[in-house]
């Protein structure tokens, strides 16, 4: 079995794949940036309760020192991550989104995942089969937004898709990097949860199900992909 850190793993998918997780009997950190939050969603499931916030760099060396003392990674779930909308849902019109707008969401996003994995590719290295899971998304796909016929063509906001297209690029990049560890990233699907205001189609399980799968591919398994619940996408 392997121990699994994921981001953001008080609620949602993240939290669903925690739970997925620990149930065959892996080793699980859900990490939370609220640690009393964290602490109940991770007794609620029998994971380990660890504090991160993926936009600050104490939290996450904190983190390493932890993980390391206890014996080390296997397994890297880069999970968290928002999307700007306003309070009623809806999304603001991109003649008002400002650069700042923008710079919040890489710097969860994005930033918060190259954080995650500088401090811990060097724990991540010492496994025997190590794996790194990206969290994107459908709308990282520029020809799907810019194809009319297409579901996601409808999407409007500039800083979430933006933000999952760098996604993409950073596990490229990784991969090629680091050929020895498996980094992925995938598109979890359209999933209802607090991130779009339950407005998706999929349950968390459905959801959390390609997540589970890749965070569970052994060392002879693909790296530098996008995989969805349906197999591999093109980039």
């Amino acid at each position: 079995m392997t121990t699994t850190l994921i981001t953001g793993a008080n609620k949602g998918l993240g939290f669903e794949t925690a739970r997925q997780l620990v149930a065959p009997g892996h080793t699980v950190y859900a990490a939370a940036r609220d640690a009393e939050r964290g602490r109940r969603a991770a007794e609620r499931i029998g994971a380990r309760a660890i504090r991160i916030d993926v936009t600050d760099d104490a939290s996450v060396a904190a983190a390493v020192k932890t993980i390391e003392e206890d014996g080390g990674l296997d397994v890297l779930v880069n999970n968290a991550g928002i999307e700007p909308r306003t309070a009623d849902g809806g999304f603001v019109d991109p003649a008002g989104v400002t650069a700042d707008d923008v710079r919040r969401v890489f710097e969860t996003n994005v930033f918060g995942q190259v954080r995650m994995l500088h401090a811990f590719l060097p724990l991540l290295e010492r496994s025997t089969a190590p794996v790194v899971v990206n969290l994107s998304s459908g709308l990282s796909l520029a020809r799907e937004l810019a194809d009319p016929d297409s579901p996601t063509h409808f999407y409007p906001d500039l800083a979430y898709p933006a933000s999952k297209a760098a996604v993409n690029m950073l596990t490229v990049q990784y991969a090629k990097a680091y050929p020895r560890i498996r980094i992925n990233a995938v598109d979890p699907g359209f999933t209802a949860t607090d991130l779009n205001h339950h407005a998706g189609t999929q349950t968390v399980a459905e959801g959390a199900e390609a997540i589970v799968r890749m965070a569970r591919i052994g060392s002879d398994g693909p790296t530098g992909g996008l995989f969805a619940a349906s197999g591999p996408l093109s980039w």
